[in-house]
C-alpha cells in the first residue's frame, strides 16, 4: 500500500496533485496544528501585476487544530470568486470550468477551513482524472505526537511505501520507517514544463486552477503527462 498523508491546503498547486496520483491512498491529515500564513489557507494565482496571493479569512488564533479553523467573515467567497473572474476570464477554458467554480465556492455556505480545502481538492482531483482512493486521519484513533502518531496512522493503514514532500527530509526519522518495514521516499517536484499562461513571465508556483484554466483537459499533460512521455522514449 503506497500512502501519502498531507494537511489539505486552498487551492494547492500542480504538485499537490502529481503527488496525489502518485500513491494508492492521500489522508488528509487535518487534526493537527494549523500554521498561519502558510498554504493551507491561501494560494497564489496570476494576475496583470504578477502572482498575488488569495487568502482565505481565518483569525489572527495560532493554537488551533487545521480542523478546527472557521472563518472570520462571510463575504469571502463572492470576493474570491469575482476575483477569479476578474483575472482568468480571458483564459481560454474559463467558460468551461466557471460554473464548478461558481458552485464549489457559492453554492453553500462554507465555516471550516478544512471541510472548504477537503471539497475543493476531491473536486479538482475528479477533473484531472485521478482516481486515487481518500481518507481523513480523523477517521482513526492515533497515539503519540508528531513522529510517532504519523507512524500509528502509516501502521493503521499497513503501509508498505510512504511518499512524502521534499520539505518533510528536515524532520522525518528514516530509522523509524525502516523499523516500521516501511519505504520512505520522497517526492520529485522538478521539471515540470511551462505552459502557455496569462500574464507572463510563466510562474510556476501558483494554483492548480490557473492550469486547468488555461489547459482545461489537457493539464495532466503539464503534471505528469510529460514525465510519462520522457520514459516512454528512454531506452
Amino acid at each position: 500500500m503506497k500512502v501519502a498523508v498531507l494537511q489539505s491546503n486552498y487551492l494547492p498547486w500542480k504538485g499537490y496533485f502529481d503527488l496525489m496520483r502518485s500513491v494508492d491512498l492521500f489522508v488528509f491529515y487535518d487534526d493537527v496544528q494549523f500554521t498561519k500564513n502558510d498554504w493551507r489557507h491561501r494560494n497564489r494565482i496570476k494576475t496583470p501585476r504578477g502572482p498575488e496571493w488569495l487568502s482565505l479569512p481565518v483569525g489572527a488564533k495560532i493554537h488551533r487544530l487545521i480542523c478546527e479553523v472557521t472563518f472570520t467573515e462571510r463575504t469571502w467567497a463572492a470576493r474570491h470568486f469575482d476575483i477569479l473572474r476578474q483575472n482568468y476570464r480571458h483564459a481560454a477554458f474559463w467558460p468551461r470550468y466557471e460554473p464548478l467554480l461558481k458552485e464549489a465556492l457559492l453554492g453553500r455556505e462554507w465555516t471550516h477551513l478544512s471541510a472548504l480545502n477537503q471539497h475543493l481538492i476531491l473536486l479538482l482531483a475528479k477533473e484531472l482524472g485521478i482516481t486515487t482512493a481518500f481518507r481523513d486521519s480523523r477517521e482513526f484513533t492515533l497515539a503519540g505526537h508528531k513522529g510517532a502518531r504519523l507512524m500509528d496512522l502509516l501502521t493503521q493503514l499497513g503501509t508498505t511505501q510512504y511518499v512524502s514532500g521534499p520539505a518533510a527530509a528536515a524532520y522525518l526519522d528514516p530509522a523509524a520507517f525502516a523499523a516500521a518495514g516501511i519505504q520512505l521516499t520522497y517526492f520529485n517536484y522538478r521539471g515540470y514544463p511551462e505552459y502557455p499562461q496569462l500574464h507572463p513571465p510563466f510562474v510556476h508556483e501558483v494554483s492548480v486552477v490557473d492550469l486547468l484554466l488555461n489547459q482545461g483537459p489537457d493539464a495532466p499533460r503539464s503534471i505528469w503527462g510529460w514525465r510519462e512521455r520522457v520514459a516512454a522514449l528512454t531506452p
